[in-house]
């Protein structure tokens, strides 16, 4: 009588695991189609240019972010971040981290100003949690070209030059994670881009990928495959770099997640023929 008491107890609690399994699988699968509708949400489409966006989690929900927002003024404002940690907790601070840029982007000037109100937003909640998110906040102008910027502690992009089609340096603007000091004041940078000019904007799941060996993918590998792959669209450059990276790590499971934002100028081509043509009165 004893034993098969113990042996129902044995399978009521086996049968409510499995249960509590079952849910908890449900409950983390719908959490990472909520993720990924919001970062794979509607593209800005502008004239003289393309942008493009992309993530895979190195688990079934991540902690990396890029998002597009489109302003009054003609503007497109990008960000792309990395929440310390993985899986849930930093899917959450990614939730957290997309309200507080949604909430502050038509209401502040530039990016500097972005980064700074979502540092205020955020920071007593970061702070309580122990985490800190790396920010990177841009403007483009399709009118004039003019590309700013401000960063909160997060890698500069990959600047590729299309007419000289060489990388070349953004001006540094160095600025702390959004949670790591209360009431900080980011700066702002700026560059001019023209046609076929690339921003690759990317966190560290790309250059810190690693192969059987232990060796990493490195800023170097994916610098060469940007300009190998320059005059291809965004999506395909992106694919590219993706295929670089699964060539370089030989099946390797993935460690940390992969999130990459491209934007590349396209001016419209101008008919010389057209120019030359002789006036007709």
């Amino acid at each position: 009588m004893y034993k098969n008491g113990q042996t129902y107890i044995h399978q009521q609690l086996l049968k409510t695991n499995l249960e509590m399994g079952k849910t908890l699988q449900r409950e983390i699968n719908l959490a990472r189609n909520i993720q990924m509708q919001l970062l794979n949400g509607k593209t800005p489409k502008v004239e003289g240019g393309e942008i493009a966006g992309f993530s895979l989690p190195a688990r079934l929900i991540g902690g990396d972010y890029y998002d597009f927002y489109p302003l009054k003024n003609g503007k497109i404002r990008m960000v792309i971040g990395d929440v310390m940690g993985k899986g849930i907790p930093a899917a959450m601070l990614m939730i957290l981290t997309r309200g507080a840029f949604r909430s502050t982007a038509e209401s502040t000037r530039g990016p500097a100003e972005t980064l700074t109100s979502i540092n205020q937003a955020l920071y007593e909640d970061l702070r309580t949690l122990k985490s800190f998110v790396t920010l990177f906040c841009a403007d483009w102008d399709p009118k004039t070209g003019a590309f700013t910027y401000a960063n909160a502690g997060h890698h500069l992009p990959i600047y590729i030059s299309g007419k000289e089609r060489t990388v070349k340096e953004l001006p540094k603007v160095q600025g702390i994670m959004v949670g790591g000091l209360p009431k900080q004041a980011y700066k702002e940078a700026s560059v001019h881009l023209v046609d076929q000019d690339t921003i690759f904007f990317y966190t560290d799941g790309i250059i810190e990928a690693q192969n059987k060996e232990g060796e990493q993918y490195k800023l170097e590998r994916l610098i060469q495959t940007l300009i190998k792959y320059q005059d291809q669209n965004v999506h395909d450059i992106q694919k590219s770099v993706l295929e670089s990276v699964n060539q370089f790590i030989e099946g390797v499971p993935q460690k940390d997640d992969i999130t990459m934002v491209l934007l590349k100028v396209s001016q419209p081509k101008v008919d010389s023929s057209s120019l030359n043509a002789p006036e007709i009165n």
